[in-house]
């Protein structure tokens, strides 16, 4: 498969850029922090994507979807990125789906992600950083489950329309992923604003009640859990080589325009250098997120793997691009007012989101048999 866009794929990318940039520019996220939003993104702005067609992307055209791929929800997500761009997309329209896809689920919750009225938050983790590991118990009760733990860095968890909750049905070693809608009683939601601005939730299940139909995918096979892990750690892969390649285009547009001893500092072969080098490493990362998209998108036993590649490529290709533009605009890069600052920011959060560059650069020796 080549490691470009095809025709179509440039299409949407075009869409999707020309779109986001207009509505949800990064004076936008700027605003929802400024005035303390509860949501911590728009509703109307998740509708618009709704009309769009973008919530639909990656859902089955039996469905009323797009019944189309994660390259086509990746570009989506990077034009997200680059404009820092507060939205429930890759935890509902990516994640979310692609774990209620192939579940009897997924005709109750479908239709509303279609239409922009459904928020999905995943609830995994449970410790200060991603560890890949569920501890949380689900107890048979007649035909149903109970719910008791708790977990962190739920992100849209407080205003969530659905919860999907991983935990161990009792001796099972397989994570089972549960549907759990907003207001079943025993769950509480306490939010906490990130250093991004972005608003994620401590969720605590008190003997929560289930039906068994809350089962996503069954509970022995952890399918559905694998597919959300690759789909997710490759959805914010993508959306961070936005924040990277956003980052990079200002911080070139200020080298051509900041003057010093009557040159722009562009002109400067040292910074030329680091210019250079930053743009390789993106585009490399890029390749890295490309390559894991098809894959996914095929089925390919290789996905988690290139999702693991992925994750870890384009956390040190983002860090790097914030760090740079940061450092290039001098001190007014440290300023609130200036917009560089926020990409470091956001890069950061989604440098931890679903395992960071050290988890996943250990992940891929672990499956290469090292």
């Amino acid at each position: 498969m080549p490691l470009f866009l095809d025709d179509e794929q440039t299409m949407l990318r075009d869409t999707a850029r020309d779109f986001v940039s207009e509505q949800m520019p990064v004076a936008h996220m700027r605003k929802l922090r400024d005035d303390k939003s509860a949501d911590g993104f728009s509703r109307d702005h998740w509708k618009s994507f709704a009309e769009m067609g973008f919530t639909g992307i990656l859902i089955p055209e039996g469905d009323g979807g797009l019944g189309l791929g994660h390259v086509e929800a990746g570009v989506v997500l990077e034009e997200i990125g680059r404009n820092l761009s507060p939205s429930p997309f890759l935890t509902t329209a990516v994640a979310a789906v692609e774990a209620l896809r192939g579940s009897a689920q997924r005709e109750r919750w479908f239709p509303g992600i279609i239409a922009g009225e459904t928020v999905a938050a995943l609830a995994i983790d449970e410790k200060p950083k991603h560890n890949g590991k569920v501890a949380m118990q689900a107890r048979r009760a007649g035909n149903g489950y109970r719910l008791s733990g708790a977990k962190q860095f739920v992100t849209h968890g407080h205003v969530a329309d659905l919860l999907i909750v991983a935990a161990h049905v009792e001796e099972n070693a397989d994570v089972t992923l549960f549907a759990v809608p907003a207001g079943t009683a025993g769950v509480t939601a306490t939010p906490e604003r990130l250093t991004d601005a972005s608003i994620a939730a401590r969720v605590q299940f008190d003997d929560v009640q289930l039906d068994g139909d809350a089962v996503i995918g069954g509970e022995d096979g952890g399918e559905a859990y694998a597919r959300l892990l690759d789909a997710a750690r490759i959805g914010a892969s993508a959306e961070m080589l936005g924040v990277g390649g956003g980052a990079m285009d200002m911080t070139m547009s200020y080298l051509k325009d900041r003057k010093q001893f009557g040159v722009a500092i562009g002109s400067f072969q040292a910074l030329q250098h680091r210019a250079a080098h930053l743009y390789s490493e993106l585009e490399v990362a890029r390749a890295a997120v490309l390559k894991a998209q098809q894959l996914l998108d095929t089925g390919s036993e290789e996905a988690a793997m290139a999702a693991a590649v992925a994750k870890a490529m384009t956390g040190l290709a983002t860090t790097l691009a914030v760090q740079e533009g940061v450092q290039m605009h001098g001190g007014i890069g440290m300023t609130d007012e200036h917009d560089i600052g926020f990409y470091m920011k956001r890069g950061r959060v989604l440098a931890e989101m679903f395992g960071d560059t050290n988890f996943h650069a250990d992940a891929v020796a672990r499956m290469a048999g090292f």
